[in-house]
């Protein structure tokens, strides 16, 4: 009897250390005792622990702990007040992040709030990177600019008849102009990056233009007379990305992007990301990497630095 038990216990210890050893080092029989546990039992998921970021429900990022809130400045003729607006490459899905450079010189406005700029902004989507903090920073070091605040209303994937009347996005960027107004800022300069997603959905030119100038309706019937740059940007590859695999050049969207700024209405030419960005600027064939974004940055500050102008005391 008592060897029956010593034998016993000699047995479960050696079960107990070869099923330790095979835990540790992942040998059988462990991965096929777990595997046919899941099977039998599922596996056991522990919940994610709480996010320092906030959505809405669209995904927009609207908090972030991390924020540092400020007053805002008041608007000057040497403040840019720049409302960006469009999908993913105008939002929070770029490959380098940046902060300002300045303090509370370059500000992310949000929902009537000011906080200092750093990526991801609050108002677009996405927890990524972005570039236009880093155009804040630039139009500062430029000289001509004091203050440059910063207003993104960016959506992922959004085509642009969501940003038209009767459109989903219209009624948000409509709310979020009036909370820029009422928060005191005039916008400077509207900044559109958009296009991919018609350019997949085989948008028509006609179509594509005539939805966009009832966004840009929207704006002017809220009092926003800045001019409106609208970018060339038609490009994102890979279905992963809701992209296509093929590009092509001269495409139906293009078109609509490089004639509308010649139908008048305040509508400038922007960024020509589809010709100044290669293969090599996207880090996923769609989303602009840290080279892209130094690209689009400077093409960006010398637009604006050129451009039409709409100063403070003249709204």
């Amino acid at each position: 009897m008592l060897r029956n038990l010593i034998f016993g216990c000699a047995a479960l210890l050696a079960v107990f250390v070869s099923g330790g050893m095979s835990a540790r080092h992942q040998i059988f029989p462990w991965p096929q005792l777990s595997a046919m546990k899941h099977q039998i039992v599922g596996s056991e998921t522990e919940p994610l622990p709480p996010s320092r970021y906030t959505f809405d429900d669209k995904e927009r990022l609207i908090g972030d702990e991390t924020k540092t809130a400020v007053s805002c400045p008041a608007q000057t003729d040497r403040t840019a007040v720049l409302l960006v607006i469009g999908q993913s490459n105008a939002a929070n899905d770029g490959g380098q992040r940046h902060r300002s450079t300045y303090g509370e010189r370059v500000i992310n406005a949000f929902d009537g709030h000011c906080f200092i700029a750093a990526s991801p902004l609050l108002g677009s989507t996405d927890t990524k990177g972005e570039y236009w903090t880093e155009i804040g920073n630039s139009l500062i070091a430029s000289g001509r600019y004091d203050n440059v605040i910063i207003a993104p209303v960016a959506y992922s994937g959004s085509a642009v008849a969501r940003w038209a009347e009767g459109g989903d996005i219209n009624p948000v960027l409509a709310d979020s102009t009036k909370k820029l107004h009422d928060a005191g800022y005039r916008v400077t300069s509207v900044l559109w990056v958009q296009g991919e997603a018609d350019f997949v959905l085989g948008t028509s030119t006609q179509d594509y233009e005539q939805r966009f100038l009832s966004m840009v309706g929207t704006l002017r019937g809220l009092g926003v007379a800045a001019p409106v740059y609208i970018s060339v940007a038609t490009k994102c590859l890979e279905p992963r990305n809701g992209g296509l695999k093929q590009h092509a050049v001269d495409n139906a969207i293009e078109r609509a992007q490089l004639a509308l700024p010649k139908s008048g209405n305040g509508i400038v030419q922007g960024v020509n990301s589809d010709v100044l960005l290669n293969g090599d600027d996207r880090y996923d064939d769609c989303h602009i990497g840290a080279s892209g974004a130094e690209k689009v940055t400077a093409a960006w500050r010398d637009l604006l630095l050129a451009g039409p102008q709409l100063q403070a005391s003249s709204q």
